[in-house]
């Protein structure tokens, strides 16, 4: 058995690099579906009552939903570059009063946040199980109208019970309404699965149609984009543990630190802000346009440290 040259290494390596984003929305909805079947099976159990079906099952089918959306706000890079310091300085996020670009940020990053939610509604409605609880609990006339039309009037009384197999109802009448909600939940899941898979086709072909570069340039451009990221952690990284070991150093020598370059405030609040393309410059991120730009302030800070008028407390 032949072992496995470096050049394999790198090749397989290199694909996943490559797809990081498709690895990462597969890993996603793996969890989405691991998630739903865990709540269904361990910690759900429908309350077959009137009063408390409707707000139970709507609490398992939304909640989680909500929790997943904050997340992928808190992890979201392009909200806090556009957030990050606009309290102090509401022009942030809408520099040059360009709105329109301040909205189509939000925009972008209001439908990143809505992946993970639309995934776990798609996975709840398609299995059934909270829907069934939550419409089941709804009111009386509704209940009438939409499932018990032209059958006795037990099964208004007893469609609550019907989620938990308990209902006194004929079991051809228990099957034909356990049926009937589930066939709901379903068609409303593959419904949001299409609306979003259509909405995505959309605001793709969008997007691309008023790009103002060509196709292989954006594909460089998200290529550049995606090596700038990870070069500047990777820098970050070294530049840290060189400043902390520097700092470290002086402080148990007893003495004065020695030099360290370091950019200024204002370098980095130019690099952080959301980048917009514009055809006049063929830059394609705000850090290539700081290093290239002719009146660059170069001076550096002599005390790389936050100096603010109000505190800021670093976990």
């Amino acid at each position: 058995m032949s072992v496995p040259t470096m050049d394999s290494f790198k090749t397989v390596l290199r694909f996943l690099t490559n797809q990081k984003s498709t690895i990462g929305y597969s890993f996603m909805a793996i969890f989405t579906i691991g998630s739903e079947r865990i709540f269904s099976m361990v910690s759900f159990q429908c309350p077959c009552n009137h009063e408390q079906n409707f707000v139970y099952g709507v609490t398992f089918l939304l909640g989680p939903a909500i929790v997943f959306m904050i997340i992928s706000l808190f992890v979201s890079t392009r909200l806090w570059r556009l957030y990050t310091g606009c309290c102090l300085n509401p022009f942030k996020l809408c520099p040059k009063g360009n709105c329109l670009s301040c909205l189509t940020a939000f925009i972008k990053v209001i439908a990143g946040a809505c992946i993970a939610p639309t995934m776990w509604l798609c996975v709840a409605l398609l299995n059934g199980t909270f829907y069934e609880c939550a419409v089941s609990g709804l009111d009386k006339n509704m209940v009438v109208e939409l499932f018990c039309k032209n059958k006795t009037p037990a099964c208004q009384e007893e469609l609550a019970r019907v989620p938990c197999g308990k209902s006194r109802l004929s079991p051809d009448d228990n099957k034909e309404l356990l049926l009937m909600l589930r066939a709901q939940s379903q068609i409303l899941g593959w419904s949001i699965v299409i609306i979003s898979a259509i909405a995505a086709l959309i605001g793709t072909c969008f997007k691309n149609c008023r790009s103002q570069v060509s196709y292989l340039q954006l594909t460089f451009w998200n290529i550049y984009m995606k090596m700038e990221k990870e070069k500047f952690e990777t820098f970050a990284e070294d530049y840290a543990t060189k400043l902390a070991e520097r700092n470290l150093k002086s402080f148990f020598d007893n003495k004065g630190p020695e030099p360290f370059s370091f950019p200024n405030h204002k370098a980095w609040e130019e690099i952080s802000s959301i980048y917009t393309f514009t055809k006049s410059e063929q830059y394609y991120s705000n850090l290539q346009r700081y290093v290239e730009r002719g009146d660059r302030d170069y001076s550096p800070e002599k005390h790389p440290v936050l100096q603010l008028e109000d505190g800021i407390e670093m976990a």
